[in-house]
Formats: structure tokens, sequence, C-alpha cells
């Protein structure tokens, strides 16, 4: 998951979710099939610890990374658009290169586009990767939906089997920032007409990016418990927020849900103790 931070192009951009994390895992995990399983091991401190330091080193160079993009647009390497521009380049002949995970792309499916996600969910049981999960879940991904990614090594090529070198290529993604790495990977490999959607199709408004059944774009970036109740900011602004009845019920049944989920634990609670 990306973040927004401020950038010294005309809109925001957003930074790696990894960023964010910085918080000590617990040493309780859980197996697929849901079972809580303490972990005991004594190499567990030591190997937590290198996870951690794995962290703070991508985190070291992320930031040299971010410059080194940006840099590709103030040089001119890269044009930067906005959602009102992309029509009008499709018409002209650019072809739409979607690097979103496949979750997003689900979601809301571009138009004539050539979807090639730069990076996939890691769905990996290594203990590094279950911690940053674990992490990606606890510093937000249970509100606003998402989980560690890792990238994808065949991007460059999948993207070469499917495009030839001479397109005019205008890449994008959810939030922005990924699409200009990519566009960095595109230009080394030898693609050098370059487009990018600054501030990714969460800035786009509806209708701006032509998708499979008129399904808005923003709505691929939400997710979590935010989009379950509707606190989203698209769904507001479409009344399918808290403030319509579909929203209200979702709220009612959440409380619902809640309110029964903590009478279960009380009564076992309860029958533990010799209650019942």
């Amino acid at each position: 998951m990306d973040t927004t931070v401020k950038s010294t192009n005309k809109q925001s951009q957003t930074v790696p979710y990894s960023r964010l994390i910085s918080a000590a895992p617990r040493a309780v995990l859980l197996r697929p099939c849901g079972r809580r399983v303490a972990l005991f091991s004594p190499a567990l401190p030591q190997r937590t610890l290198r996870v951690q330091a794995q962290i703070q080193q991508q985190q070291l160079t992320e930031g040299k990374d971010e410059q080194r993009w940006d840099a590709q647009v103030t040089e001119g390497k890269v044009r930067s658009l906005s959602g009102s521009d992309i029509r009008q380049y499709l018409a002209e002949g650019w072809l739409l290169l979607d690097v979103r995970p496949p979750s997003e792309a689900r979601k809301a499916h571009i138009q004539g586009a050539v979807e090639v996600p730069l990076f996939l969910e890691d769905d990996s049981m290594s203990l590094s990767s279950i911690v940053k999960r674990l992490s990606a879940f606890g510093m937000g991904g249970w509100w606003l939906g998402g989980t560690h990614m890792v990238p994808n090594p065949k991007f460059l090529e999948e993207v070469q089997a499917k495009v030839p070198k001479t397109t005019r290529l205008l890449v994008g993604c959810q939030k922005g920032l990924r699409s200009l790495a990519a566009c960095e990977q595109l230009s080394i490999a030898g693609y050098d007409t370059l487009a990018w959607v600054n501030g990714g199709f969460d800035s786009c408004k509806e209708g701006e990016v032509p998708t499979v059944g008129d399904v808005d774009i923003r709505y691929a970036g939400i997710g979590g418990l935010s989009e379950a109740i509707g606190w989203t900011e698209v769904q507001q602004e479409q009344n399918k927020g808290l403030g319509s009845v579909d929203g209200a019920l979702k709220l009612v049944g959440l409380i619902l849900v809640a309110d029964l989920v903590l009478f279960a634990a009380e009564y076992v609670q309860a029958y533990m103790k010799g209650k019942l």
C-alpha cells in the first residue's frame, strides 16, 4: 500500500507503504487454517531482528529511488499527465500500460490497456513475508485494505512480449509511484516515449479513465473496513457511504456482528470459570 506525501510535481505523489512499517511483530502467528500458534523458538528474536533490519535498509534506499524517479520527469524523459489528459492521449494512439497488482486491476479493468503488474501480492509463508504482512495489516491494512507486495521478477519480460519498443506508452497505477518506478525500468529497456499519470488513478475524476462497465477507477483503490462501511471519499461523493441507506445498513450490521462476538467471548469466559 502507498500513502500520499508532498512532492515537487504539480500533484501529490505517494510513497510505498513499507516505509511506514516500524512496529515489532508479536510472537504469535496464524496458520493458514486460522489456528493461533505461539512460537517459542529461541531463534525467533534473532530472525525477527534480521527482518526488521531488512525493512530499515529498504527504507533507506527508497528515498534515493524516489529522487531518481522524480528526476525522469524534471529532465523531460517522462511526460507528466493528469487524469483529464488520458482520453486525449489514447485517442492519439498511445497505449496504456496498467502496472497495478491483480487485486486492484480486477476491481476496474481499463479498456484496451495492457495489464502487467510491477508488484505482486506476497503469498510466501516464510517468516520474513509473514512479519511484513502482519506489519502491513497492523499499520493500516485492516482499515484501508491491501497487503505486503513483492516485485514482479518477470515484469520487463512480460511487457516486452506484449508491447513493441516503438510504442508510445502511457503508464499508470492506482497511487502514482509504482508507475513512475516502472517508467525507469522501461526507459532502460529501450522504451523511449513514455508518459505517466501524476497522482495515479486515485487523482482522476469519474469518467476520465475508460473502464470496462464504466466503473469509477477510484473504486480499485479502496478496501478494508473503510470500504465495508462506506467511509471512503469516492463512496461519500457518490452517496454510497455512511450517509446512504446502504452505508447505514452496513454500519448497523457491523455493530451487530461486533456485539455478537463480544457476547460469545463473555459466554465462553463465564463457562470456563464455571459460572454456567
